[in-house]
């Protein structure tokens, strides 16, 4: 192409012909700030676009600001600790409080006791020592039977001695294994088993008082029937002594027979252990029914305690949403909760020969009815139902060292789990 046949295809820039691009390019948009092409087609075997590495003067539609001067260098010094910043705690109080039940009475009190046993009277979630220390801590008692049993060796080999004499082993269980109470189950009055009389098992009742000076609670057989007759006799028996019964259902409502048994407790001084199975809103129901018995005072609930492994998270919920509740003000739960943790011992990996990987047995029995508690611990439980010396001192340990609010030894906490066989 010759200079003249350029110089004409550059002459026509505004007329739609032939734009060269490059510093036309940059003219046109000095002068209307944008080029928007339509229906254009390139034909090349290659393409270039070139784009400076400076903005035009021309394009700018303002004059360039000018540059900022350089910060002045600072020389940061490594700081010799770490500022301490208190953490406080949101602080709320609540309308509801747990009401305060008291098992066992002295002699000054109508019973025989050495000492009694409190719970309950918490106006906060469990152990929120921040917001308020429990009045009481939670108690343990240990489990008596009153005939001999069929027993994983772990917990045999404890008290294979005083299986057959349910006063020694309730005397065992309280001088060598520092339970607060003792729950003594009278199995044998299961219709199915032995059939015993109800004052055959007063009269237990009454050896085990005299063995022991603390808090006695009943535990009947399950049948309703028989539970009513023989709670009936105990209660008149141990008139004064305020035990505890353990427990009244709405079996024995729907039976009819519930109001004469909460009758036998309220006119000899004693407390109803209330049981429902995982279910709140039954819980509410019982409670309503022995209201027209009994004083708030003498009712404690079960809300049943499923073992590790077997559904405990559904059991740590319950007990959870039944304090909260109790504390947002719903009267019919605003009583102190027991938990069955020996019932750990119905979970086979408790007992069973699973393997090298899970032995000893000796340690994992325990082990498995101490995690029970700690976890009903966590969710408010304000008693416990165990039988394993080492899982009732390692879970009395933890409760005091809860309760030590700062004062107990991080290093000691770390070696709970080792015990010696």
């Amino acid at each position: 192409m010759g200079e003249k046949e350029k110089g004409e295809k550059e002459k026509n820039s505004e007329g739609g012909g032939i734009i060269k691009l490059g510093p036309k390019l940059l003219e046109l948009l000095s002068k209307l700030g944008e080029i928007e092409l339509e229906n254009v087609e390139i034909n090349a075997e290659e393409l270039e676009i070139w784009v400076p590495s400076f903005v035009p003067s021309a394009i700018t539609a303002q004059p360039p600001a000018p540059a900022a001067p350089a910060p002045p260098k600072v020389l940061v010094e490594k700081p010799a600790e770490i500022s301490k910043i208190e953490f406080k705690p949101l602080i709320q109080t609540y309308p509801g409080r747990i009401i305060e039940v008291q098992l066992g009475a002295t002699k000054a009190e109508g019973g025989s006791r050495g000492k009694t046993v409190k719970i309950g009277g918490e106006a906060s979630p469990s152990f929120y020592l921040f917001e308020e220390t429990p009045p009481n801590p939670p108690a343990i008692s240990a489990d008596v039977f009153d005939m001999k049993i069929s027993l994983p060796k772990a917990l045999r080999m404890h008290i294979q001695d005083v299986m057959e004499d349910p006063a020694a082993w309730a005397k065992l269980a309280v001088e060598k294994f520092n339970a607060d109470m003792i729950t003594v189950h009278l199995i044998s009055t299961d219709p199915l088993i032995k059939n015993t009389p109800p004052d055959e098992a007063s009269k237990t009742i009454e050896e085990v008082l005299q063995a022991v000076d603390v808090p006695i609670i009943v535990g009947g057989c399950g049948d309703p029937k028989k539970d009513a007759e023989v709670f009936k006799r105990v209660a008149e028996v141990a008139h004064g002594e305020r035990v505890m019964l353990s427990s009244l259902t709405l079996d024995m409502a729907e039976a009819g027979i519930l109001g004469e048994v909460a009758e036998a407790a309220k006119k000899h001084g004693h407390v109803a252990l209330a049981f429902t199975a995982i279910e709140l809103n039954r819980a509410k129901e019982l409670n309503r029914r022995l209201y027209e018995y009994l004083p708030k005072d003498s009712i404690v609930m079960d809300l049943t305690t499923a073992a590790l492994g077997y559904g405990i998270e559904y059991s740590f919920t319950i007990h959870e949403r039944a304090r909260l509740a109790a504390l947002s003000g719903d009267e019919e739960l605003q009583h102190p909760t027991s938990s069955g943790s020996t019932n750990a011992w119905a979970a086979r990996e408790a007992w069973m020969k699973l393997g090298s990987k899970w032995e000893p047995r000796e340690l994992r029995g325990p082990l498995w009815e101490t995690i029970t508690a700690l976890t009903m611990l966590l969710a408010g439980v304000d008693m416990f139902m165990m039988m394993h010396p080492a899982a009732i001192h390692t879970v009395k340990e933890v409760i005091n060292n809860l309760l030590a609010r700062g004062k107990a030894k991080p290093e000691e906490i770390a070696d709970w789990i080792t015990v010696k066989m």
